[in-house]
């Protein structure tokens, strides 16, 4: 789609986002305006002299007079700003619909609420490893529109259901919802009401991939051709138990074993087992895509190996910003430890419901270590668990606890707003705390 320099078009959010949107205006000669609440809002020092900012309280008559809104992600179509505006008529878009106007190469799109950072790297380290020109961004990395900039024969994009709740016209070669749990309760006034912004993903789909250990992944109606992967060992994509661990299927073919990959725990076998479904939809090259999930190392904050200290393996998975995350890494590293796995968890719980990790924390757990806004709510679930005062109590308790061939997982099924910038800082504080570990 091309803009014209007649468009009055208002950017709503700046950030990373927001400056790729002001950077694809500018590609068309548009001057676009940025309306942002944030006195200061993050990129303002990057946005060129001559667009202008209109920082602080918004100003409803500049959104109503709009002939384009391109809202940020973070800001809901149900907020009585937008709602005003789309009442006079004005169309409001964001960054993956000027994307999907404008993009003429294959797309493939993944969404979740857990493990869709892991699916959609690995995705492009495959096509990279078949010698395909890749795009890797969206919700991750480098936002959408400026992959285009780089004229790739392929994009990989990782979407949020708020980016989903303003596309529209996205014609993907292969979509997946990899898994549905609660999330974002904060944003969506029910449950199906985030799920439905997940499944739209699956408009216009080629290709529908499909998760069988979680049926609410199943799209309702769709003229797609369906493909599923599963931790079963029926049709298309599944595991079936090896003398090493875990073979990976496709169908009776064997791909690869557990063994051979450098990821552990089962909800990270199911990541790959979709991964390698998608490139097989999308026409990556099978023994290259195999090849790239051997040596795929996984992503930092996502059930990432820190360090063995005293006997002790430390596992960072400050990425679980909610219960399904955390409830996924327990289910996939509990059956390959040895001794006992201590949780850290705790921080903004977005409104979500913690019961879910009570059976978990009763029959996996052996001690859980709350700290952080929500701490006590999580700390009512279970005897066992004790609430400290922070992250650094958290990891002085369990290095205390626990003994040889035990694990200690920092999964905290929450935000880390109430104490961190972002989940990477409460991540890369995890790191310096586990590296500062007396070791005898």
């Amino acid at each position: 789609m091309s803009l014209h320099k007649q468009q009055n078009i208002v950017i709503l959010g700046l950030g990373i986002t927001g400056l790729s949107c002001v950077d694809y205006c500018l590609q068309f000669d548009v001057i676009p305006k940025v309306v942002d609440t944030r006195a200061e809002p993050p990129g303002k020092d990057q946005l060129p002299d001559h667009v202008p900012l209109y920082a602080g309280e918004i100003d409803q008559a500049l959104l109503n007079q709009a002939d384009l809104i391109i809202a940020s992600p973070g800001i809901a179509l149900a907020s009585p700003a937008l709602v005003e505006a789309a009442a006079n008529g004005v169309e409001i878009i964001g960054d993956i619909e000027l994307f999907a106007r404008a993009v003429n190469k294959p797309v493939i799109a993944i969404t979740g609420s857990n493990g869709k950072s892991t699916v959609t790297s690995l995705v492009g380290e495959m096509a990279q490893q078949a010698g395909i020109k890749v795009g890797v961004g969206g919700n991750i990395g480098v936002p959408a529109l400026s992959l285009l900039k780089q004229d790739c024969d392929l994009y990989v994009l990782e979407l949020s259901s708020f980016q989903l709740e303003t596309t529209h016209s996205l014609k993907p070669r292969v979509a997946t919802v990899l898994n549905v749990s609660e999330d974002h309760m904060d944003r969506y006034d029910s449950f199906e009401a985030y799920r439905q912004a997940k499944m739209s993903i699956y408009q216009n789909a080629a290709y529908v991939l499909v998760n069988r250990d979680d049926p609410l992944t199943f799209p309702e109606t769709t003229s797609a051709q369906i493909v599923s992967f599963g931790t079963d060992d029926e049709d298309d994509y599944g595991l079936q138990p090896s003398s090493t661990g875990f073979a990976l299927t496709k169908g009776e073919q064997g791909l690869l074993t557990s063994d051979e990959m450098q990821l552990s725990g089962l909800h990270n076998l199911a990541n790959v087992l979709a991964a390698l479904a998608i490139a097989d939809c999308a026409g990556i090259e099978r023994q290259a895509a195999i090849k790239a999930a051997k040596n795929y190392k996984g992503l930092a904050h996502r059930c990432e190996f820190i360090k063995q200290v005293n006997g002790v393996r430390w596992i960072n998975d400050s990425k679980a910003t909610n219960v399904g995350a955390t409830l996924a890494a327990i289910d996939g590293l509990a059956p390959v430890i040895t001794g006992q796995l201590h949780l850290i968890a705790g921080g903004d719980g977005k409104g979500g419901d913690f019961s879910p990790l009570a059976p978990a924390f009763a029959e996996r757990i052996a001690s859980v270590v709350c700290f952080g806004q929500d701490k006590a709510e999580i700390a009512r679930l279970h005897e066992k668990c004790v609430i400290v005062d922070d992250l650094d109590a958290a990891v002085n308790y369990c290095a205390k606890r626990s003994e040889q061939g035990d694990w200690v997982l920092l999964s905290p099924a929450c935000a880390s707003l109430d104490m961190y910038p972002n989940y990477m800082a409460r991540g890369e504080h995890f790191r310096q705390l586990v590296e500062a570990l007396p070791c005898p």
